[in-house]
């Protein structure tokens, strides 16, 4: 599973924990705050807390998040560089 990582949308930071089945929570200044869920390739959907069932209405900034989850890559940790 992939590990939790950091994303800045506009002048905001999120950190983001990956769930599996392209489901993210989302933390938002240290609290949690939304989780989404990858619908297709563009399209990503808020998950209602109680019932975990997406919500099909467009939300800008779910989308500018989900941009930034599939803009993410990782950073490879070179072990070699001490050599």
């Amino acid at each position: 599973m992939q590990e939790p990582f950091d994303i800045e949308v506009g002048n905001q930071s999120y950190a983001v924990f990956p769930e599996g089945n392209d489901i993210y929570t989302i933390f938002k200044n240290g609290k949690e705050y939304i989780q989404i869920q990858k619908d297709t390739t563009q399209i990503w959907l808020k998950l209602d807390y109680k019932t975990e069932m997406p919500i099909f209405e467009e939300d800008e900034e779910v989308e500018a998040i989900g941009a930034q989850i599939l803009a993410y890559t990782p950073e490879e940790e070179d072990e070699e560089e001490e050599l």
